[in-house]
This record gives structure tokens, sequence and C-alpha cells, in this order.
């Protein structure tokens, strides 16, 4: 396969969505793969698919069934809002969470026409060797999971005569949501010589680049940090010659004195 071609795993963790949801999805027609390779089974997707799978990926998010999503999808975008906005308007005090969802849709509509687009950044990022455990959880458990690791890995690397390490970085290889279990994975760099142990691994982290923008206290908890990666998603959208088909992690602390950085690695 081309480099414009990923396979399903790759293209999940961009586009947010699991592999048992793009299973679903394919199923029922919404979102077919490009190719299915017939010796292996494998299915790969179009980089093209992206911004249909996000959609899809949000409408799911606000609990509307796949009949509704196969309609919706299909409509002009005006049309789409303006049925998503009535919805809106008819639910309890529960579906309020679900206004920010609403709106990165318009926003995606209107070509990505929000502030945060245009403040999407790039830079560098150099190679390393990294220290990491990986788990699956829900949202509810993230925060305990994510700060019992990052001390555990920081002791580790102190008992092993080791420097603090880097900033943290934590990477979601699948949606976390309150429905079902996703996978993360929480990162330390480190210097010198280190062996694994227990669940702790170590890896090398290439050279590259990344799409990353600062959260601050206005977008620091769920579900307005989803604005943010709403608008990096946007700025790859609209992006000649750049993409991104890997895992999004945020970065602690983040740049500019905001808590975390929300970064995305960047395909060329």
């Amino acid at each position: 396969m081309t480099d414009s071609y990923f396979l399903a795993g790759r293209f999940g963790a961009a586009t947010r969505l699991s592999p048992k949801a793009l299973r679903l999805y394919a199923e029922q027609g919404l979102l077919v793969p490009a190719y299915v390779d017939p010796t292996t089974g494998y299915r790969y997707y179009a980089a093209e698919q992206a911004g249909r799978a996000r959609l899809i990926a949000r409408l799911r998010r606000m609990g509307l069934s796949i009949a509704r999503i196969a309609r919706l999808i299909e409509l002009e975008p005006d049309v789409r809002l303006a049925e998503l906005r009535a919805w809106l308007e008819a639910q309890t005090k529960r579906l309020e969470q679900h206004n920010e969802l609403v709106e990165a849709i318009a926003r995606q509509s209107n070509g990505g026409s929000d502030p945060l687009v245009a403040a999407v950044r790039v830079r560098d990022v150099a190679p390393s060797k990294i220290v990491y455990r990986q788990g699956h959880v829900t949202v509810d458990a993230l925060d305990a999971f994510t700060e019992s690791t990052e001390a555990e890995i920081r002791t580790y690397l102190a008992e092993s005569g080791k420097r603090d390490g880097g900033p943290m970085t934590l990477h979601f290889h699948e949606p976390v949501n309150h429905d079902g279990k996703g996978h993360i994975e929480v990162a330390i760099s480190y210097e010198g010589s280190l062996e694994p142990s227990g669940d702790l691994r170590i890896r090398l982290q290439p050279p590259g680049r990344e799409a990353f923008l600062p959260v601050f206290e206005a977008y620091e908890t769920f579900p307005s940090v989803l604005r943010v990666y709403d608008a990096i998603e946007a700025w790859f959208e609209q992006s000649v010659d750049l993409s991104c088909f890997g895992s999004p992690y945020e970065i602690y602390p983040g740049s500019d004195g905001a808590r975390f950085d929300v970064a995305y690695p960047i395909v060329t």
C-alpha cells in the first residue's frame, strides 16, 4: 500500500475510533475501508476518510443511534447543524455536556474558523529514551492511573540513579470515555541506560515533529478540552502537505505556562 493508506489501528488512533467501532461502522456502511487485503484480511483506510471518521465519532459520542448518524452525515452542513441544535435544545441537563461536541461539528462545517486553529504551532521533537506503562482505563479512572504511574516511574528513575526525567506524556491509543475502557500510555524520558522493571517498559523514541496547542485553564477540563483536540484536527484537515495518523498525547507540564499541551505527531 502507499503512504496514503493506513491500517485500521493507526487510522483509529488518529481519529479517536476504537477497533470495535471501526468494524461496526464498516458493517453498517458508514465508514467502509478503502481496501481490504484479500490474503491477510487487513483493513486499510485512506487519508481523505479522516474527516468523515471524525464526524461520525463526534456524533456517536453524543449518543445518537447508528441509523440517525447514517442520515445526518449525508445532509448538507447547514441542514445537519439545524437538526443538531434543535435536538440539543430538547435535552435534559445531562445533555448539556454535548454542547461542545455540536460546536465542534459547526467549526468543522465552517472550515475550521475557530481561533484556536490559527494558534496551532509546530515544533521538532528530539530523539529520546522512554520508560512507560500502558493500561486500559475509563475516563473516571484516568487521573488515578496517570498520577500513580508517573509517581512510580519517577521513583524508579531516582532509585536507578537517574535524574527526575523529562516531562510526562499521556498517549491516547484508543478513545477513553465513560462507557468503556481505552488503551493509554504514561511515559517519561530519561538519559543513560536503564532496564525494564515489571510492567514498566523501555523504548527509543525517534526524532520527529508535532503540532500542538498549550491548554490553559478555560479548556483544562472535559468536555472543554475536546475543543483543543478538535482545533488541531481541523488544522491538519486544512494542511496541504501535512497529516496525522498517530495517537494524540498530552504533555505535562505544557509550554508558555500552560498546565499541559495537547499534541499530535506529524506525518509528511
